[in-house]
């Protein structure tokens, strides 16, 4: 038996080929139109998560600093109008005063609010130093204090300005290396340091790098 005219099997085979590729190819696309239009619903969705989580996150963290502060704070102990009285190695008496102190919760440092330092107390000529602020270190008994340090030696006759001075309060000496303006009896000074040695009795000036000390002698000085 002959074939039907106009009918070839490789040609409907090749026709079913296309279509089922085009059908397949049609699932696909609707699948993917759907994930498309399901993560157009969900990625706000997510977004608005995140940046909840986020704003979350930093609320907490602000709010457990605020807490860590406070504890922090509560443990410290306050203390108005403080007065610390010692001796140095020589015996020599010392007063270290302030307007406040605060005592660090976890060790024997004060910091201390507008502190004034009275040295050599037994002696008619005191050294006196006073501070913007400062800190008091009672188990290594050394006093550090700035900025806007005044320093007035009775011994000498000096009155300094510094930015910072370090009293040690074992050895009674005082010390500073952030620049040093003076004057007194026989004149100015300017220098890069200074150590005050036997409670005032001797006072080195040093200069360090391009500053060099300089200053003016007053000859209607002591014993002109």
């Amino acid at each position: 038996m002959s074939e039907p005219e106009g009918h070839n099997p490789h040609q409907q085979a090749l026709k079913d080929a296309d279509e089922a590729r085009v059908a397949a190819a049609g699932v696909r696309w609707r699948r993917r139109s759907e994930r498309v239009q399901r993560l157009r619903k969900i990625l706000p969705i997510i977004i608005l998560l995140i940046a909840g989580s986020a704003v979350t996150w930093v609320v907490f963290r602000s709010v457990m600093s605020g807490v860590e502060r406070r504890a922090s704070e509560s443990r410290e102990l306050r203390l108005d109008n403080p007065m610390f009285h010692g001796q140095d190695a020589q015996g020599r008496s010392f007063r270290i005063g302030a307007e406040g102190a605060v005592r660090a919760p976890d060790n024997d440092q004060y910091r201390l609010i507008k502190p004034l330092l009275e040295l050599n107390l037994g002696g008619q000529k005191i050294t006196k130093l006073t501070a913007d602020g400062g800190r008091y270190d009672e188990g290594d008994r050394k006093v550090v204090i700035g900025p806007n340090v005044q320093i007035t030696d009775g011994a000498s006759g000096f009155s300094l300005k510094t930015p910072e001075a370090v009293i040690d309060t074992q050895t009674g000496i005082v010390t500073g290396d952030k620049g040093v303006v003076g004057n007194g009896p026989l004149g100015t000074i300017n220098a890069s340091s200074y150590a005050i040695y036997e409670d005032g009795r001797r006072i080195e000036f040093k200069g360090q790098g391009d500053q060099k000390i300089s200053g003016t002698i007053n000859p209607s000085g002591p014993g002109r």
